[in-house]
């Protein structure tokens, strides 16, 4: 939610009261309790008792159990306008991201531009031209090409319209996403596991699947699965490493696991994937060759697809590390008004990252049932 610009004569109580009477967009709008706590980024208790305030004072009214209504229009800030440049529907993650997104800028009375860059260079190019032209106040870019960032940065930075990078990083441009080295040592640390309980610790290969257009920056998550992986099993260091470029493509992957899988011959083979999508072309690779039992898997992003493998009975994909890209939208609408209201804002906000299994899929993700994902 908009906030007033910060300054030494601010009160910040009075700022809070502010932000909880902007959440109702327009006179008579209902608001629940957890509806203001979602729309604001205040804690459930401030708003509670801020709501009770208000009310009391007369700017709300009651209108049932924890439900307050507006009776005037205390929204008076610009309707801001952003683009998103996304991949679109090529795989569930990324409609997750988009869908998120959508909604919390409909929740903010945001006007959102979205066009699919296809997650290639050229098409994000026209995306971002595309974007300018619409005469958006703010860029959310979502692309995996490392070496067109800098040209993307430069065009929005020549208009003035501020930039948020998310899971890539590009020149000037605020990043939001992943802590990759962070969610690497995740995967690393849970193969490394598996493999001690598993094989005794008996390893014969690691493949490391990248995406080498994406740059070096998410290549971090493999750096970290190596060392994830030396922590809790120190014999690791000495073992064979082999990477391979999937490109973030199931197929590709299939068809680079297959050759290499026709001359390897290893019975005891750790896989850390820069992504789920990477995760299971390995994974079928192992499979069509009746090889499964000589690897063991991991993913990251835990996207649905991800998820909906992990449910399946002996499956080899051991976890996958969630990015809960259903949340990215509210972080990413309050990062950009913060940046559109001259708040100071972090360079880098990262997300929290935790370790998704077949144990407890269902404790993270308890309607993916009825999503279809289970």
């Amino acid at each position: 939610m908009a906030q007033p610009v910060a300054g030494r004569y601010m009160i910040r109580s009075i700022v809070r009261a502010a932000d909880v009477l902007r959440a109702f967009q327009n006179p008579g709008d209902t608001l629940r309790l957890c509806d203001v706590v979602r729309i604001t980024g205040i804690d459930k208790g401030t708003a509670f008792r801020l709501l009770r305030t208000l009310s009391e004072c007369g700017f709300l009214d009651r209108a049932g159990t924890q439900k307050y209504s507006c009776p005037l229009n205390y929204n008076k800030r610009k309707r801001y306008r952003i683009g998103f440049a996304g991949g679109g529907d090529r795989s569930l993650f990324n409609r997750e991201v988009t869908n998120s997104l959508t909604q919390a800028a409909a929740d903010s009375a945001i006007d959102i531009v979205v066009v699919d860059n296809r997650y290639s260079g050229k098409h994000s190019l026209r995306a971002i031209d595309r974007l300018l032209k619409e005469s958006v106040d703010l860029i959310i870019e979502y692309q995996s090409t490392y070496d067109i960032a800098p040209l993307i940065a430069s065009k929005c930075a020549a208009q003035g319209i501020p930039l948020i990078a998310v899971e890539i990083p590009h020149p000037g441009a605020i990043y939001f996403g992943a802590n990759n080295y962070e969610a690497g040592l995740i995967a690393g640390r849970c193969l490394a596991r598996w493999a001690k309980a598993r094989w005794g610790g008996e390893i014969d290969e690691i493949i490391l699947i990248e995406q080498r257009r994406a740059g070096p920056i998410p290549q971090a998550r493999l750096v970290g699965s190596i060392d994830g992986l030396v922590d809790v099993l120190p014999s690791a260091r000495n073992c064979r490493v082999v990477n391979l470029d999937g490109d973030s493509d199931f197929g590709k992957t299939l068809i680079a696991l297959r050759r290499h899988l026709a001359f390897s011959k290893s019975k005891h083979v750790l896989v850390a994937a820069l992504d789920d999508t990477s995760a299971l072309g390995a994974l079928r690779a192992f499979e069509e060759l009746g090889r499964a039992n000589c690897c063991a898997v991991v993913g990251q992003n835990a996207a649905p697809e991800a998820r909906l493998e992990l449910r399946r009975k002996e499956t080899r994909l051991i976890g996958s590390v969630g990015y809960f890209p259903e949340q990215y939208g509210n972080a990413l609408i309050r990062l950009a008004l913060d940046l559109l209201n001259k708040k100071s804002v972090p360079p880098a906000l990262f997300i929290k990252h935790s370790l998704i299994t077949a144990e407890n899929v269902d404790r993270f993700y308890p309607n993916d049932k009825l999503m279809g994902y289970a």
